[in-house]
């Protein structure tokens, strides 16, 4: 482990909302993890850390203003880390250097991302190829970055041969917090999740890691904590799912009981979910289309047989879509949401980054 760069001050991560209780963080996700949906997770139940999209890094780029809106316009109370994705030094702690004019928790970089189209450039998960790279990209934005800098990563791309490697070069450069998804990045979310890996980082590295993947309930997140000694979770698509999971596992932390969500709240969260994100000149049909990405997920607990899910995915208008809504979750009905996602019931988006 490394000792604190000379006339650095450690700064300290931002409070949970319960002290004492393990951490909980909202994952990034490309096209979801916007102003509008923090503000409705919020409403449910907030994390105590957002992670923004990432903000794309190169020769060319600015801060991107819709993704910047989620730190300088939030009215959630919470920390907000703002996250980049790129590979040229220069230009990433140029864009860190900018983002450190707003009201940012910290800096994060995104060493995970699976998409083809983003490790082909060696950005996200393609950095974890090369450990040389890493070793520079992690030194130079933490001489740029004085507060809080995080690092959001997978275990390895195509193998695990360099995850020892990175994670010695993550206490060497005084990461302040590391979020790693137990897979791959040629896993992408197919396989088990790789609990055994997010353990040994937690024995190995000398800041607090936060493990991803596959959280899908209170209890799934305390069976992880239990296992792998991570100082807390970080959720994605699960959050999608059930906005509620963030207080349900700070009721499972403090020993209360976890409680049941009916139906018909989840109907009212789809609707203001709809509201939220919705933007004021589209089209409808490009509304409706919008919704079905977030509903592929909250369909996994609306009923055993997927019928929910079959139906939306074939709505064409917004009353058509709130029609399905209310027969499959009436305001008068006593069904209740399942803490799980129902075996056999595939939601077909990958969006968490």
């Amino acid at each position: 482990m490394s000792d604190i760069q000379p006339g650095r001050t450690q700064t300290p991560l931002p409070p949970p909302i319960q002290e004492g209780q393990p951490l909980t963080a909202l994952a990034p996700m490309q096209d979801v993890t916007d102003l509008p949906f923090m503000a409705v997770i919020a409403n449910c139940g907030a994390p105590d850390y957002f992670v923004t999209e990432y903000f794309r890094v190169h020769s060319q780029s600015r801060l991107e203003k819709h993704i910047l809106e989620a730190v300088t316009e939030n009215r959630t109370g919470r920390p907000v880390f703002a996250q980049m994705i790129g590979e040229d030094i220069h230009h990433l702690v140029r864009s860190a250097k900018d983002l450190q004019e707003h009201p940012i928790a910290g800096v994060d970089l995104n060493m995970g991302c699976p998409s083809p189209t983003v490790y082909k450039k060696q950005c996200g998960g393609g950095l974890l190829r090369d450990p040389q790279k890493v070793d520079q990209v992690l030194g130079a934005l933490r001489e740029a970055v004085p507060g809080l800098f995080t690092v959001k990563m997978r275990i390895g791309f195509s193998d695990t041969e360099n995850f020892e490697t990175i994670l010695d070069l993550v206490n060497k450069h005084q990461v302040d917090l590391l979020s790693l998804h137990g897979r791959t990045v040629k896993e992408m979310y197919r396989s088990e999740v790789h609990y055994d890996f997010i353990k040994r980082a937690a024995e190995r590295i000398s800041c607090p890691l936060l493990a991803n993947g596959d959280i899908t309930s209170a209890a799934k997140a305390r069976q992880v904590l239990d296992y792998t000694g991570a100082a807390g979770v970080m959720v994605g698509r699960h959050a999608i799912r059930n906005p509620w999971i963030f207080q349900q596992i700070r009721d499972d932390q403090a020993g209360l009981p976890i409680s049941e969500i009916p139906l018909y709240q989840v109907n009212r969260y789809i609707k203001e979910l709809y509201e939220a994100v919705s933007k004021p000149h589209a089209p409808e049909q490009a509304q409706v289309n919008k919704m079905k990405k977030y509903l592929n997920f909250v369909g996994q607990g609306v009923d055993p047989e997927g019928k929910f899910l079959y139906e939306m995915r074939r709505a064409k208008s917004k009353t058509q879509l709130f029609d399905i809504c209310d027969r499959h979750m009436p305001e008068d009905g006593d069904g209740t949401f399942a803490p799980e996602p129902y075996q056999g019931v595939i939601a077909r988006p990958n969006c968490e980054s």
